[in-house]
């Protein structure tokens, strides 16, 4: 969170509706509040049987609100929308959605909604097929075209006792993106990263690979503060233990190094900025077997080059788009990252060393070197890989800011 408590005196707009993960939002309303934040709840009539309206008034500090007309008294939708900084619908059911894609007003909510001045957020939250239907995709994308922001909803155990997408997001993660919205510090925002990072797996047979000791952790760290200042960001993982945090990212997982260099392909034309962090393996088995291969003495694997993926979206890069590379280099590091640079028509390339301690492979800190195209470097010390990624991004929006 930031030092700054950029959520301090800023007026939110929670709307809860009829789903089990209403739950959730009295931890949304707590952390709010927490971070001194005036919170007004409105939930539908629905959501009222998942979680007491007693509970988010006492953790709000305020009324409740889930009807236009309660004893007599009529509730202003039209200055509750002109109050608000930030209106938030967590959860949201596939059926507010629908509503709200179609401009239907028949609750309190969706009347605030439609009066509301201030940018609304939707937490999406349902069963996996339903959140996979063409009707539930088709009402997301009309939301975005009104200019809503519409929150990933990531995989996890659903309440059906399926396994996929469909959960409302944590509410520790939606507070943290109002943070960063409401910071005014969105410098990539309308921008679209695309991201590479972790090892790739060559099969050599069904329980054997070719691989390296990338943690993508490096990689990780740079979609997380991209999608803080306000990007969109495609991560294409290798295999790691890792998991995403920020509802702007959307994770692609992939395994070798034909199938990185094909989702890169496919996300490539859209991309602002690709970030070319993983560490990808440049040779594969020429064949990979079938079956495990028996135990020998003497074992000869004949390798095939992979697709240099960075060589080839360097040669597909319009003048809009900007490239950055990494080096891991054990020795004349930045000779050999200056011909990358000019090899695969790099922007910016990002060395650091096998030989400097805390660096490199499956650690949380790094020390890197800087090198733009006109191999101008800027070498920083040793840091947590958070703080390099935020160094990095800052050299990119110097140049295409």
């Amino acid at each position: 969170m930031s030092s700054t408590f950029p959520l301090k005196g800023k007026k939110i707009i929670i709307g809860v509706t009829g789903s089990i993960a209403a739950y959730k939002s009295a931890e949304l309303v707590r952390l709010l509040v927490k971070e001194g934040t005036m919170v007004r709840v409105v939930m539908t009539c629905s959501a009222t049987t998942f979680i007491s309206p007693l509970t988010l008034s006492v953790l709000s500090k305020s009324d409740v609100i889930s009807e236009i007309n309660a004893n007599e008294h009529w509730n202003n939708h039209v200055e509750l929308g002109l109050w608000a900084d930030l209106m938030i619908i967590a959860p949201c059911t596939a059926n507010t959605l629908s509503k709200m894609a179609n401009g239907l007003c028949d609750n309190m909510l969706l009347a605030t909604y439609l009066s509301a001045k201030c940018p609304v957020v939707v937490a999406p939250a349902m069963d996996l097929d339903m959140y996979k239907h063409p009707s539930t995709k088709q009402n997301i994308n009309t939301l975005v075209k009104y200019k809503n922001h519409v929150l990933n909803a990531p995989k996890g155990e659903l309440a059906s006792g399926l396994h996929g997408e469909g959960r409302m997001q944590e509410p520790s993660d939606i507070v943290a993106w109002a943070s960063s919205f409401l910071s005014g510090k969105q410098l990539f925002k309308n921008k679209h990263f695309l991201i590479t990072a972790g090892p790739t797996y060559e099969a050599i047979d069904p329980v054997r690979y070719i691989g390296n000791h990338s943690s993508g952790k490096m990689g990780f760290a740079l979609a997380e503060e991209a999608a803080k200042q306000g990007a969109k960001v495609t991560l294409i993982s290798g295999p790691v233990a890792l998991e995403i945090q920020h509802p702007n990212i959307q994770r692609i997982d992939v395994v070798s190094a034909d199938q990185m260099f094909k989702a890169c392909k496919k996300h490539f034309k859209k991309a602002d900025v690709l970030i070319k962090s993983a560490a990808v393996a440049d040779f594969k088995p020429q064949v990979a077997k079938t079956n495990k291969i028996k135990t020998k003495k003497n074992l000869t694997i004949t390798l095939d080059e992979n697709q240099d993926i960075l060589k080839y979206l360097g040669t597909k890069k319009t003048k809009k788009q900007f490239i950055v590379g990494f080096a891991l280099e054990s020795q004349s590091g930045e000779t050999f990252a200056k011909e990358k640079i000019k090899k695969k028509n790099l922007d910016l390339i990002v060395l650091n060393s096998l030989k400097d301690k805390g660096a490199g492979f499956g650690h949380n800190t790094n020390k890197v070197t800087l090198i733009d195209s006109s191999f101008k470097s800027k070498k920083l010390p040793l840091m947590a890989k958070s703080k390099v990624a935020k160094y990095i991004l800052s050299a990119i929006s110097d140049c295409i800011l």
